[in-house]
Protein backbone atom coordinates (compact mmCIF):
# COMPACT_ATOMS: atom_id res chain seq x y z
CA UNK A 1 0.00 0.00 0.00
CA UNK A 2 1.90 3.00 -1.34
CA UNK A 3 -0.44 5.46 0.37
CA UNK A 4 1.18 5.25 3.78
CA UNK A 5 4.19 2.93 3.43
CA UNK A 6 6.66 5.54 2.20
CA UNK A 7 4.59 8.72 2.52
CA UNK A 8 4.55 10.83 5.65
CA UNK A 9 1.67 13.27 5.99
CA UNK A 10 0.66 15.52 8.86
CA UNK A 11 -2.81 16.53 7.70
CA UNK A 12 -5.71 17.38 9.99
CA UNK A 13 -7.47 19.79 7.68
CA UNK A 14 -11.18 19.50 6.92
CA UNK A 15 -12.33 17.72 3.79
CA UNK A 16 -14.97 19.46 1.66
CA UNK A 17 -17.20 17.56 -0.78
CA UNK A 18 -19.94 18.58 -3.19
CA UNK A 19 -23.07 16.91 -1.87
CA UNK A 20 -25.69 16.19 -4.54
CA UNK A 21 -28.26 16.16 -1.72
CA UNK A 22 -28.77 19.91 -1.61
CA UNK A 23 -26.31 20.49 -4.46
CA UNK A 24 -23.71 22.39 -2.43
CA UNK A 25 -20.18 21.96 -1.16
CA UNK A 26 -20.10 20.95 2.49
CA UNK A 27 -17.54 20.14 5.15
CA UNK A 28 -17.31 16.38 5.51
CA UNK A 29 -18.18 15.29 9.04
CA UNK A 30 -18.25 11.51 9.41
CA UNK A 31 -20.73 9.78 11.69
CA UNK A 32 -17.80 8.17 13.47
CA UNK A 33 -14.18 9.18 12.80
CA UNK A 34 -13.08 5.67 13.77
CA UNK A 35 -15.46 4.08 11.27
CA UNK A 36 -15.71 6.16 8.07
CA UNK A 37 -17.94 4.35 5.55
CA UNK A 38 -18.34 4.72 1.76
CA UNK A 39 -20.44 2.77 -0.75
CA UNK A 40 -20.00 3.12 -4.52
CA UNK A 41 -22.16 1.48 -7.17
CA UNK A 42 -20.02 -1.01 -9.04
CA UNK A 43 -20.40 -2.59 -12.49
CA UNK A 44 -23.25 -4.60 -13.93
CA UNK A 45 -21.16 -7.37 -15.45
CA UNK A 46 -22.79 -7.88 -18.84
CA UNK A 47 -20.11 -6.40 -21.14
CA UNK A 48 -16.52 -5.16 -21.08
CA UNK A 49 -16.18 -1.96 -19.01
CA UNK A 50 -15.79 1.29 -20.99
CA UNK A 51 -14.12 4.58 -20.07
CA UNK A 52 -17.41 5.90 -18.71
CA UNK A 53 -17.18 3.08 -16.14
CA UNK A 54 -13.49 3.87 -15.59
CA UNK A 55 -14.11 7.40 -14.35
CA UNK A 56 -15.91 6.52 -11.08
CA UNK A 57 -13.45 3.65 -10.50
CA UNK A 58 -10.57 6.14 -10.48
CA UNK A 59 -12.39 9.08 -8.83
CA UNK A 60 -13.56 7.07 -5.83
CA UNK A 61 -10.16 5.42 -5.58
CA UNK A 62 -8.78 8.94 -5.04
CA UNK A 63 -11.47 9.69 -2.42
CA UNK A 64 -10.61 6.40 -0.67
CA UNK A 65 -6.95 7.52 -0.48
CA UNK A 66 -7.89 10.97 0.83
CA UNK A 67 -10.16 9.52 3.52
CA UNK A 68 -7.45 7.10 4.64
CA UNK A 69 -4.97 9.96 4.70
CA UNK A 70 -7.24 12.02 6.94
CA UNK A 71 -8.68 9.33 9.25
CA UNK A 72 -6.20 6.46 9.02
CA UNK A 73 -6.14 3.40 6.76
CA UNK A 74 -7.68 1.15 9.45
CA UNK A 75 -10.67 3.42 9.99
CA UNK A 76 -12.13 3.67 6.48
CA UNK A 77 -14.38 1.05 4.86
CA UNK A 78 -14.97 1.20 1.10
CA UNK A 79 -17.66 -1.07 -0.39
CA UNK A 80 -18.12 -1.44 -4.14
CA UNK A 81 -20.59 -4.04 -5.36
CA UNK A 82 -20.79 -6.37 -8.34
CA UNK A 83 -24.25 -6.62 -9.94
CA UNK A 84 -24.28 -10.15 -11.38
CA UNK A 85 -28.03 -10.58 -11.95
CA UNK A 86 -29.94 -8.05 -14.05
CA UNK A 87 -32.02 -7.75 -17.24
CA UNK A 88 -28.95 -6.55 -19.19
CA UNK A 89 -26.99 -9.62 -18.12
CA UNK A 90 -29.77 -11.99 -19.19
CA UNK A 91 -30.09 -10.24 -22.55
CA UNK A 92 -26.31 -10.27 -23.14
CA UNK A 93 -26.12 -13.95 -22.21
CA UNK A 94 -28.73 -14.80 -24.82
CA UNK A 95 -27.07 -12.63 -27.50
CA UNK A 96 -23.65 -14.19 -26.84
CA UNK A 97 -25.17 -17.66 -26.43
CA UNK A 98 -23.23 -18.43 -23.27
CA UNK A 99 -24.48 -19.29 -19.76
CA UNK A 100 -25.04 -16.36 -17.41
CA UNK A 101 -22.58 -17.74 -14.86
CA UNK A 102 -19.88 -17.95 -17.52
CA UNK A 103 -20.61 -14.42 -18.74
CA UNK A 104 -20.59 -12.81 -15.29
CA UNK A 105 -17.41 -14.65 -14.25
CA UNK A 106 -15.65 -13.55 -17.45
CA UNK A 107 -16.72 -9.87 -17.25
CA UNK A 108 -15.95 -9.69 -13.52
CA UNK A 109 -12.39 -10.87 -14.23
CA UNK A 110 -12.04 -8.29 -17.01
CA UNK A 111 -13.29 -5.61 -14.61
CA UNK A 112 -10.72 -6.62 -11.99
CA UNK A 113 -7.96 -6.63 -14.63
CA UNK A 114 -9.07 -3.16 -15.72
CA UNK A 115 -8.91 -1.90 -12.12
CA UNK A 116 -5.34 -3.17 -11.82
CA UNK A 117 -4.48 -1.60 -15.18
CA UNK A 118 -5.81 1.73 -13.88
CA UNK A 119 -3.64 1.36 -10.73
CA UNK A 120 -6.64 1.31 -8.38
CA UNK A 121 -6.62 -0.16 -4.90
CA UNK A 122 -9.05 -2.93 -4.05
CA UNK A 123 -12.09 -1.85 -2.01
CA UNK A 124 -12.49 -3.16 1.53
CA UNK A 125 -15.46 -5.31 0.46
CA UNK A 126 -16.80 -6.25 -2.98
CA UNK A 127 -20.10 -8.13 -2.48
CA UNK A 128 -21.95 -9.81 -5.32
CA UNK A 129 -25.71 -9.43 -5.64
CA UNK A 130 -26.26 -13.17 -6.02
CA UNK A 131 -24.61 -13.81 -2.64
CA UNK A 132 -27.16 -11.61 -0.86
CA UNK A 133 -30.54 -12.77 -2.18
CA UNK A 134 -31.78 -13.97 1.24
CA UNK A 135 -31.19 -10.49 2.70
CA UNK A 136 -33.05 -8.95 -0.24
CA UNK A 137 -36.08 -11.18 0.40
CA UNK A 138 -35.88 -10.16 4.06
CA UNK A 139 -35.94 -6.45 3.20
CA UNK A 140 -38.87 -6.92 0.82
CA UNK A 141 -40.85 -8.70 3.55
CA UNK A 142 -40.04 -5.82 5.88
CA UNK A 143 -41.38 -3.26 3.36
CA UNK A 144 -44.53 -5.34 2.77
CA UNK A 145 -45.24 -5.59 6.49
CA UNK A 146 -44.84 -1.83 6.93
CA UNK A 147 -47.17 -1.06 4.02
CA UNK A 148 -44.50 0.45 1.72
CA UNK A 149 -44.81 -2.31 -0.87
CA UNK A 150 -47.48 -4.49 -2.46
CA UNK A 151 -47.75 -7.72 -4.41
CA UNK A 152 -49.29 -7.87 -7.87
CA UNK A 153 -49.20 -10.99 -10.06
CA UNK A 154 -46.08 -12.34 -8.30
CA UNK A 155 -44.32 -8.96 -8.64
CA UNK A 156 -43.50 -6.82 -5.61
CA UNK A 157 -43.58 -3.05 -6.09
CA UNK A 158 -42.56 -0.15 -3.87
CA UNK A 159 -45.26 2.49 -3.25
CA UNK A 160 -43.41 5.65 -4.22
CA UNK A 161 -46.12 8.06 -3.02
CA UNK A 162 -45.80 6.62 0.50
CA UNK A 163 -42.31 8.15 0.75
CA UNK A 164 -42.74 11.91 1.13
CA UNK A 165 -39.09 12.79 0.40
CA UNK A 166 -39.01 11.07 -3.00
CA UNK A 167 -37.19 13.34 -5.49
CA UNK A 168 -35.20 15.19 -2.83
CA UNK A 169 -31.84 13.99 -4.20
CA UNK A 170 -32.55 15.10 -7.77
CA UNK A 171 -34.32 18.22 -6.47
CA UNK A 172 -37.47 17.55 -8.51
CA UNK A 173 -41.04 16.69 -7.69
CA UNK A 174 -42.50 13.32 -8.58
CA UNK A 175 -44.44 14.56 -11.63
CA UNK A 176 -41.33 16.16 -13.16
CA UNK A 177 -39.27 13.04 -12.56
CA UNK A 178 -41.81 10.78 -14.23
CA UNK A 179 -42.24 13.14 -17.17
CA UNK A 180 -38.49 13.44 -17.77
CA UNK A 181 -37.49 9.80 -17.39
CA UNK A 182 -38.22 6.39 -18.78
CA UNK A 183 -40.61 4.77 -16.32
CA UNK A 184 -41.34 1.10 -16.88
CA UNK A 185 -45.01 0.74 -17.80
CA UNK A 186 -46.81 -2.32 -16.46
CA UNK A 187 -50.43 -3.30 -15.91
CA UNK A 188 -49.31 -4.85 -12.62
CA UNK A 189 -48.49 -1.49 -11.06
CA UNK A 190 -50.99 0.53 -9.06
CA UNK A 191 -49.18 3.71 -10.09
CA UNK A 192 -46.73 4.28 -13.00
CA UNK A 193 -43.99 5.66 -10.70
CA UNK A 194 -43.86 2.52 -8.52
CA UNK A 195 -40.73 0.44 -9.03
CA UNK A 196 -40.11 -3.28 -8.83
CA UNK A 197 -38.51 -4.96 -5.82
CA UNK A 198 -39.02 -8.53 -7.00
CA UNK A 199 -40.08 -10.05 -10.31
CA UNK A 200 -40.90 -13.59 -11.48
CA UNK A 201 -38.25 -15.23 -13.64
CA UNK A 202 -39.13 -16.37 -17.13
CA UNK A 203 -38.37 -19.87 -18.33
CA UNK A 204 -34.61 -20.58 -18.66
CA UNK A 205 -33.76 -17.53 -16.54
CA UNK A 206 -32.00 -17.58 -13.14
CA UNK A 207 -34.37 -17.74 -10.18
CA UNK A 208 -34.46 -17.96 -6.40
CA UNK A 209 -37.25 -19.35 -4.25
CA UNK A 210 -39.22 -16.65 -2.44
CA UNK A 211 -42.61 -16.33 -0.69
CA UNK A 212 -43.91 -14.95 -4.02
CA UNK A 213 -42.63 -17.78 -6.20
CA UNK A 214 -39.52 -18.30 -8.30
CA UNK A 215 -37.98 -14.97 -9.18
CA UNK A 216 -35.17 -12.47 -8.83
CA UNK A 217 -34.62 -9.06 -7.22
CA UNK A 218 -34.96 -5.62 -8.76
CA UNK A 219 -31.71 -3.76 -9.48
CA UNK A 220 -32.31 -0.90 -7.03
CA UNK A 221 -32.88 -3.25 -4.10
CA UNK A 222 -29.49 -4.91 -4.50
CA UNK A 223 -27.46 -1.87 -3.48
CA UNK A 224 -29.71 -1.08 -0.51
CA UNK A 225 -29.18 -4.55 0.90
CA UNK A 226 -25.44 -4.80 0.25
CA UNK A 227 -24.71 -1.36 1.71
CA UNK A 228 -26.79 -2.20 4.82
CA UNK A 229 -24.96 -5.49 5.29
CA UNK A 230 -21.48 -3.95 5.34
CA UNK A 231 -22.08 -0.34 6.42
CA UNK A 232 -25.28 -0.28 8.45
CA UNK A 233 -28.61 1.52 8.11
CA UNK A 234 -26.98 4.93 7.70
CA UNK A 235 -23.44 5.62 6.49
CA UNK A 236 -21.28 8.52 5.36
CA UNK A 237 -20.81 8.57 1.57
CA UNK A 238 -22.64 7.06 -1.37
CA UNK A 239 -21.04 7.52 -4.78
CA UNK A 240 -21.59 6.81 -8.45
CA UNK A 241 -22.03 8.36 -11.86
CA UNK A 242 -24.41 11.29 -12.38
CA UNK A 243 -26.65 9.04 -14.49
CA UNK A 244 -27.53 7.04 -11.35
CA UNK A 245 -29.17 9.93 -9.46
CA UNK A 246 -32.55 9.06 -10.94
CA UNK A 247 -34.03 6.56 -10.68
CA UNK A 248 -31.41 4.31 -9.06
CA UNK A 249 -30.27 6.43 -6.13
CA UNK A 250 -33.69 7.97 -5.51
CA UNK A 251 -35.12 4.45 -5.27
CA UNK A 252 -32.30 3.27 -2.99
CA UNK A 253 -33.05 6.11 -0.58
CA UNK A 254 -36.79 5.43 -0.58
CA UNK A 255 -36.64 1.71 0.10
CA UNK A 256 -33.73 1.94 2.58
CA UNK A 257 -35.14 4.75 4.74
CA UNK A 258 -38.54 3.04 4.87
CA UNK A 259 -37.16 -0.43 5.58
CA UNK A 260 -34.63 0.75 8.18
CA UNK A 261 -36.83 3.35 9.95
CA UNK A 262 -33.93 5.76 9.53
CA UNK A 263 -33.82 9.50 8.90
CA UNK A 264 -31.07 9.24 6.27
CA UNK A 265 -29.61 6.54 4.06
CA UNK A 266 -26.29 8.24 3.24
CA UNK A 267 -25.23 11.68 4.48
CA UNK A 268 -23.16 12.68 1.43
CA UNK A 269 -23.99 11.86 -2.18
CA UNK A 270 -21.04 12.22 -4.56
CA UNK A 271 -21.57 11.97 -8.32
CA UNK A 272 -19.07 12.23 -11.17
CA UNK A 273 -19.86 13.86 -14.53
CA UNK A 274 -20.22 12.21 -17.92
CA UNK A 275 -17.55 11.48 -20.52
CA UNK A 276 -18.12 12.70 -24.07
CA UNK A 277 -16.22 11.66 -27.18
CA UNK A 278 -15.14 14.68 -29.21
CA UNK A 279 -18.07 16.65 -27.72
CA UNK A 280 -20.63 13.90 -28.45
CA UNK A 281 -22.35 11.68 -25.90
CA UNK A 282 -20.81 8.24 -25.65
CA UNK A 283 -23.48 5.70 -26.64
CA UNK A 284 -23.87 2.42 -28.49
CA UNK A 285 -26.21 4.13 -30.95
CA UNK A 286 -23.41 6.58 -31.77
CA UNK A 287 -20.92 3.78 -32.29
CA UNK A 288 -18.37 5.58 -30.12
CA UNK A 289 -18.10 3.34 -27.06
CA UNK A 290 -14.46 3.10 -25.97
CA UNK A 291 -13.69 0.03 -23.85
CA UNK A 292 -10.90 0.21 -21.27
CA UNK A 293 -9.35 -2.79 -23.02
CA UNK A 294 -9.07 -0.71 -26.22
CA UNK A 295 -6.25 1.27 -24.61
CA UNK A 296 -4.18 -1.60 -23.26
CA UNK A 297 -2.26 -2.23 -26.48
CA UNK A 298 -1.29 1.44 -26.78
CA UNK A 299 -0.89 2.95 -23.33
CA UNK A 300 0.31 2.19 -19.83
CA UNK A 301 -2.62 2.40 -17.41
CA UNK A 302 -1.08 5.43 -15.70
CA UNK A 303 -1.72 7.46 -18.86
CA UNK A 304 -5.42 6.63 -18.84
CA UNK A 305 -5.55 7.34 -15.11
CA UNK A 306 -4.00 10.80 -15.53
CA UNK A 307 -6.43 11.57 -18.36
CA UNK A 308 -9.39 10.64 -16.13
CA UNK A 309 -8.05 12.95 -13.39
CA UNK A 310 -7.31 15.86 -15.73
CA UNK A 311 -10.79 17.38 -15.33
CA UNK A 312 -12.69 18.02 -12.09
CA UNK A 313 -14.78 14.96 -11.32
CA UNK A 314 -18.08 16.87 -11.28
CA UNK A 315 -17.50 18.35 -14.73
CA UNK A 316 -17.97 16.61 -18.10
CA UNK A 317 -14.74 15.20 -19.53
CA UNK A 318 -14.31 15.33 -23.29
CA UNK A 319 -12.26 12.44 -24.59
CA UNK A 320 -10.00 12.78 -27.63
CA UNK A 321 -6.65 11.56 -28.95
CA UNK A 322 -4.88 14.78 -27.99
CA UNK A 323 -5.83 14.30 -24.33
CA UNK A 324 -4.24 10.84 -24.29
CA UNK A 325 -1.10 11.94 -26.11
CA UNK A 326 -0.66 14.95 -23.81
CA UNK A 327 -1.02 12.71 -20.74
CA UNK A 328 1.41 10.19 -22.22
CA UNK A 329 4.02 12.90 -22.77
CA UNK A 330 3.48 14.21 -19.24
CA UNK A 331 4.00 10.80 -17.60
CA UNK A 332 7.02 10.15 -19.83
CA UNK A 333 8.52 13.49 -18.84
CA UNK A 334 7.83 12.90 -15.14
CA UNK A 335 9.60 9.54 -15.27
CA UNK A 336 12.85 11.37 -16.07
CA UNK A 337 12.83 12.37 -12.37
CA UNK A 338 11.80 8.98 -11.01
CA UNK A 339 13.63 7.66 -7.97
CA UNK A 340 12.82 4.59 -5.90
CA UNK A 341 11.64 5.60 -2.44
CA UNK A 342 12.79 3.45 0.45
CA UNK A 343 12.05 5.78 3.34
CA UNK A 344 9.25 7.96 4.64
CA UNK A 345 8.92 11.10 2.54
CA UNK A 346 6.96 14.12 3.73
CA UNK A 347 4.24 15.50 1.46
CA UNK A 348 3.68 19.14 2.33
CA UNK A 349 0.25 20.02 3.69
CA UNK A 350 -0.26 22.84 1.18
CA UNK A 351 0.42 20.46 -1.72
CA UNK A 352 -2.41 18.14 -0.63
CA UNK A 353 -4.98 20.88 -0.03
CA UNK A 354 -6.58 20.72 -3.52
CA UNK A 355 -7.61 17.10 -2.90
CA UNK A 356 -9.22 18.10 0.40
CA UNK A 357 -11.16 20.78 -1.49
CA UNK A 358 -13.68 18.57 -3.28
CA UNK A 359 -11.08 16.32 -4.93
CA UNK A 360 -9.70 19.10 -7.13
CA UNK A 361 -7.39 16.86 -9.15
CA UNK A 362 -6.61 19.45 -11.89
CA UNK A 363 -5.19 21.80 -9.22
CA UNK A 364 -3.25 18.93 -7.66
CA UNK A 365 -1.80 18.02 -11.06
CA UNK A 366 -0.69 21.66 -11.43
CA UNK A 367 1.19 21.26 -8.14
CA UNK A 368 2.81 18.08 -9.48
CA UNK A 369 4.12 20.06 -12.46
CA UNK A 370 5.70 22.58 -10.06
CA UNK A 371 7.23 19.80 -7.98
CA UNK A 372 8.63 18.28 -11.18
CA UNK A 373 10.26 21.59 -12.12
CA UNK A 374 12.08 21.52 -8.76
CA UNK A 375 12.91 17.83 -9.06
CA UNK A 376 14.52 18.11 -12.50
CA UNK A 377 17.19 20.38 -11.02
CA UNK A 378 18.69 17.17 -9.65
CA UNK A 379 18.23 17.44 -5.88
CA UNK A 380 17.44 13.95 -4.52
CA UNK A 381 15.15 15.22 -1.77
CA UNK A 382 13.07 17.17 -4.31
CA UNK A 383 12.84 14.10 -6.53
CA UNK A 384 11.60 12.01 -3.62
CA UNK A 385 8.97 14.62 -2.72
CA UNK A 386 7.82 14.72 -6.34
CA UNK A 387 7.56 10.93 -6.69
CA UNK A 388 5.76 10.62 -3.32
CA UNK A 389 3.21 13.25 -4.38
CA UNK A 390 2.64 11.35 -7.64
CA UNK A 391 2.33 8.05 -5.77
CA UNK A 392 -0.40 9.53 -3.61
CA UNK A 393 -2.79 9.66 -6.58
CA UNK A 394 -1.59 6.40 -8.13
CA UNK A 395 1.03 7.73 -10.56
CA UNK A 396 4.72 6.78 -10.95
CA UNK A 397 3.88 3.62 -9.03
CA UNK A 398 6.03 1.50 -11.39
CA UNK A 399 9.80 1.63 -11.69
CA UNK A 400 11.44 3.53 -14.52
CA UNK A 401 12.39 0.19 -16.11
CA UNK A 402 8.76 -0.96 -16.03
CA UNK A 403 7.66 2.31 -17.60
CA UNK A 404 10.28 2.06 -20.37
CA UNK A 405 9.21 -1.51 -21.02
CA UNK A 406 5.54 -0.53 -21.22
CA UNK A 407 6.40 2.21 -23.73
CA UNK A 408 7.08 -0.52 -26.26
CA UNK A 409 3.35 -1.14 -26.54
CA UNK A 410 3.11 2.13 -28.45
CA UNK A 411 5.42 0.86 -31.18
CA UNK A 412 3.46 -0.22 -34.26
CA UNK A 413 6.52 -1.50 -36.16
CA UNK A 414 9.04 -4.29 -35.70
CA UNK A 415 12.74 -3.43 -35.44
CA UNK A 416 13.26 -4.75 -38.97
CA UNK A 417 10.52 -2.43 -40.29
CA UNK A 418 12.02 0.53 -38.40
CA UNK A 419 15.48 -0.04 -39.90
CA UNK A 420 13.93 -0.38 -43.35
CA UNK A 421 12.17 2.97 -42.93
CA UNK A 422 15.42 4.58 -41.78
CA UNK A 423 17.17 3.16 -44.86
CA UNK A 424 14.44 4.61 -47.12
CA UNK A 425 14.84 7.98 -45.40
CA UNK A 426 18.63 7.93 -45.84
CA UNK A 427 18.22 7.23 -49.55
CA UNK A 428 15.72 10.09 -49.82
CA UNK A 429 18.21 12.42 -48.15
CA UNK A 430 21.03 11.25 -50.44
CA UNK A 431 18.75 12.10 -53.38
CA UNK A 432 17.98 15.47 -51.75
CA UNK A 433 14.30 14.49 -51.52
CA UNK A 434 13.94 16.19 -48.17
CA UNK A 435 10.14 16.28 -48.34
CA UNK A 436 10.02 12.46 -48.44
CA UNK A 437 12.67 12.23 -45.71
CA UNK A 438 10.63 14.47 -43.43
CA UNK A 439 7.49 12.48 -44.20
CA UNK A 440 9.19 9.21 -43.16
CA UNK A 441 10.42 10.85 -39.95
CA UNK A 442 6.86 11.95 -39.13
CA UNK A 443 5.49 8.48 -39.92
CA UNK A 444 7.94 6.95 -37.48
CA UNK A 445 7.16 9.60 -34.86
CA UNK A 446 3.42 8.83 -35.15
CA UNK A 447 4.24 5.20 -34.40
CA UNK A 448 6.22 6.06 -31.28
CA UNK A 449 9.73 6.09 -32.82
CA UNK A 450 12.05 9.07 -32.54
CA UNK A 451 15.05 9.11 -34.93
CA UNK A 452 18.17 11.19 -34.39
CA UNK A 453 20.95 12.11 -36.81
CA UNK A 454 24.42 12.51 -35.28
CA UNK A 455 27.95 12.20 -36.68
CA UNK A 456 26.67 10.90 -39.98
CA UNK A 457 24.65 8.10 -38.33
CA UNK A 458 20.92 7.71 -37.71
CA UNK A 459 19.76 6.12 -34.46
CA UNK A 460 16.27 5.48 -33.12
CA UNK A 461 14.57 5.20 -29.74
CA UNK A 462 11.11 4.89 -28.29
CA UNK A 463 9.44 8.30 -28.02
Amino acid sequence: NLLLKYIHIIMNKDIFLSNSMGNKKEKFVPINEKNVRMYVCGPTVYDNPHIGNARPIVIFDILFKVLKCRYGKNFVTYVRNITDIDDKIIKSSKEKNIPISELTKKITKIFHDDCKYLKCEEPTHEPKATDNIDLMIEMINNLLQKGFAYESDKHIYFKVKKFKDYGKLSNKNLEDLIAGARVNISDNKKNPEDFVLWKPSNENEPFWISPWGKGRPGWHLECSVMSKRFLGDTFDIHGGGRDLIFPHHENEIAQSVCANDSKNFANYWIHNGFITISKEKMAKSQGNILKISDFKNNYNGQVLRLALLSSHYRQPLDWNNKLMEDCYKTIDKWYSCYVKINKKVLIEEDDLLPLYEDLNTPSYISILHKLYDKAKEGNLENKEKFVAACNFIGLLTETQEQWLSSKKIKIKLSEKEILLKISERNKARDNKNYELADKIREELLDKGILIEDKDGKTTWKIK
